[in-house]
């Protein structure tokens, strides 16, 4: 199955999450029987990023959202551990710092967005300006409804210097994450992961759902698409998510960059020399 179709979000569509299926599988059964499909996808992304690096050209930004217990963490540790971490970096967008708040909501989204051959992942983003801060009411209906245009703007200049955009919502239902709470309980390990702040906001469930429905329909767009992943089932939302970022990344026509030297030259010049320099030294008795 295409996940890129199945699952995006076309420009001006009417979401509606609910009737998102979100323990949806396809035609897997279980993790186990999924595993074949499961690697692929990441071996792809593996060799995509390399070429990511060294074109040069262009750049990959993936944008995380959810609600709490979604998945955003699960999917930067088992999707995106498949690339090298010299050309991949994340950044969590937690409330807005001081010298943050100083400036316009997107310049903390910008400061990170990638450059040129490299991959950032956004866990949580600029979005969170539509989302928490209209759920909450931190600033007036008037300052945060306009933000979605300047979203727009934003991510279509991103688009113009060479910046590919994914943006992932992950979908989950509500007895999915209570579920989820509950393995934070039981288990010690986990515990610094829940607060009393977490059954709160599930409070606001209905808020935050139809914010995310405006969110993702007003702002899913050519360049910079949303896709909603059904993510109950937390294997298959890492199968669906690492396909779309191998087939994006292969649709970017990367290539190796021209060899701007004399590689003949170079191994006979320098390397045969540097072989037979060795060879000396490794026959040299060693002075005690």
């Amino acid at each position: 199955m295409d996940y890129r179709k199945r699952f995006a979000v076309e420009p001006g569509t009417r979401v509606q999450l609910g009737k998102i299926d979100a323990a949806f599988r396809d035609k897997h059964e279980s993790h186990e029987t999924a595993m074949p499909e499961i690697q692929k996808p990441l071996e792809r992304m593996a060799k995509l990023q390399y070429l990511l690096y060294a074109d040069g050209n262009q750049s990959l930004l993936v944008v995380l959202q959810a609600l709490d217990a979604g998945g955003k963490d699960g999917v930067v540790r088992h999707v995106f551990s498949a690339m090298n971490p010299q050309g991949t970096s994340v950044f969590g967008f937690k409330q807005p710092s001081r010298l943050e708040a100083t400036h316009d909501f997107l310049w903390r989204a910008h400061l990170r967005a990638p450059g040129k051959g490299e991959v950032v992942i956004f866990n949580r983003s600029h979005y969170e300006d539509v989302l928490v801060v209209r759920v909450h009411k931190l600033v007036p209906t008037a300052v945060w409804s306009k933000r979605y245009e300047l979203i727009n703007d934003f991510e279509k200049m991103l688009g113009q210097n060479g910046t590919r955009i994914l943006k992932f919502y992950l979908h989950i239902t509500r007895q999915e994450q209570l579920a989820r709470f509950k393995q934070r309980l039981d288990d010690p390990l986990r515990h610094w992961k829940i607060s009393e702040t977490d059954y709160l906001e599930r409070e606001l469930w209905p808020d935050y759902i139809e914010a995310f429905e405006d969110a993702v329909e007003r702002t899913s767009t050519k360049h910079a698409p949303w896709y909603v992943i059904p993510s109950n089932h937390k294997w298959f939302r890492n199968l669906a998510i690492s396909e779309i970022v191998a087939d994006t990344l292969e649709e970017m026509d990367l290539k190796l960059p021209t060899t701007r030297v004399d590689i003949a030259e170079i191994r006979r010049k320098y390397h045969l020399a540097a072989e037979r320099q060795d060879q000396k030294l490794s026959k040299t008795p060693v002075k005690r």
